[in-house]
């Protein structure tokens, strides 16, 4: 079984798809949609990070693909929808490089209420500037945090404990850590926050979120800060806020349009303005980690692909079967409608085969049954199951 890891994927991932016997292909860089449609026949497993982007016409020409691994939080690069619809699992690392985000979040807001960035570039320059104008401490400021989901409850822990008071906002029902305190809404939030940072997820729906309207409705010499997803940031009005003197500063990590590659020209708005930290993307690229998201992804699609598990997969019905250690297992993907998982036993039962465990979970108009027996099913009980009109895929494994 082949895998393609693209994007310079840690060397970890190699190390554990290759120890489970699979032939691994590594590229560092990212391919595009023409090149996806020539590379992927033949691929039963593909890795990949943010730049690259998988679309129903990719889908369509992996003719081999099982899986997808999404080699970071976001899965907002993949059609999911249309993945699940051709019965590709899809799978990410919802909490691997939690830590080294919050890391910079925190590493920002001392280093924008301190003005560093431009006392460095200054000290660079050759002048010494000594002032402590427009310089302040984080004791005792209001972080107001957008989307309090895993890394925006780290971020809050860590916060407070350098003596920050926190308040947060999120459409779903959070439980506030510590002492942070809820808001009602987003507007609630930027009336207090002295540094307001943003924690939501890709979904189509905060696309644009925070544009004109919200700057304009933050306190004045506020901080802002954007470690979630570029596009759902308007720079042009954040640019306006800045040079106006409204905000303090900002930092950012995630853009509208990112380069593709290594060394590529980077355009955006806010480049030249004092007090603006921009990153590359690199609020995950710690070697730290890289080398958990490498582990724990690679462990995702290795154990979908040998025993049918799609534990934490972000669109298939999820399953998390026992290890498999004797028998057989069958794993039946299946269109959720009534009565299937009575026509799968049924079928067995008529042959005579032995349930030793059975899973089973459903998610939109897909279901999945994984199901253990002691011997091998007949032939002409697997032949039904793959004839049935609501199979999408149906696959064993032996232990």
């Amino acid at each position: 079984m082949k895998v393609l890891l693209l994007e310079n994927i840690h060397s970890l991932a190699v190390e554990n798809l290759e120890r489970a016997g699979f032939e691994v292909e590594l590229l560092s860089h990212s391919l595009s949609e023409d090149e996806l449609v020539a590379k992927l026949p033949g691929v039963a497993m593909l890795g990949i990070r943010s730049n690259t982007h998988i679309t129903p016409r990719v889908l369509d020409a992996a003719t081999d693909l099982i899986a997808i691994g999404c080699f970071c939080i976001g899965t907002n690069q993949v059609d999911l929808t249309a993945a699940a619809g051709r019965g590709i699992a899809v799978f990410n690392a919802p909490f691997s490089n939690t830590r080294s985000v919050v890391e910079l979040v925190i590493a920002e807001i001392v280093v924008l209420a301190r003005r560093l960035a431009e006392k460095n570039q200054r000290m660079h320059d050759g002048v010494w500037d000594k002032s402590a104008k427009g310089s302040h401490e984080v004791r005792g400021r209001t972080l107001g945090i957008v989307g309090y989901g895993n890394i925006g409850t780290q971020l809050s822990n860590l916060a407070e404990a350098m003596g920050m008071y926190v308040i947060f906002y999120d459409i779903a029902d959070r439980l506030a850590h510590g002492n942070a305190r809820r808001m009602p809404s987003l507007d609630a939030l930027l009336a207090e926050a002295d540094v307001v940072s943003l924690h939501v997820d890709g979904r189509p729906g905060n696309a644009g979120i925070f544009g004109e309207e919200q700057f304009a409705a933050m306190k004045k010499r506020a901080l802002f800060i954007n470690a979630s997803r570029g596009m759902v940031v308007d720079d042009v009005a954040l640019r306006r806020h800045i040079e106006s003197g409204h905000i303090a500063g900002a930092a950012l990590d995630v853009f509208p349009v990112e380069p593709k590659a290594q060394g590529d020209e980077f355009t955006s708005v806010l480049r030249g303005l004092d007090n603006v930290i921009l990153t590359p993307h690199v609020g995950g690229s710690t070697q730290e980690a890289q080398e958990e998201i490498g582990y724990f992804v690679s462990g995702k699609l290795r154990d979908f692909a040998r025993e049918g598990s799609t534990a934490l997969s972000v669109n298939l019905p999820a399953v998390q079967p026992s290890p498999l250690t004797e028998g057989e297992r069958y794993a039946f993907l299946h269109v959720n409608v009534p009565g299937v998982l009575a026509e799968v036993n049924n079928l067995l039962a008529e042959d005579g085969v032995n349930i030793t465990g059975q899973y089973l979970a459903t998610r939109g108009e897909q279901g999945y049954v994984v199901t253990d027996v002691a011997s091998h099913i007949p032939e002409s009980a697997s032949a039904k199951l793959a004839a049935s009109t609501h199979t999408i895929w149906l696959r064993s494994y032996s232990a």
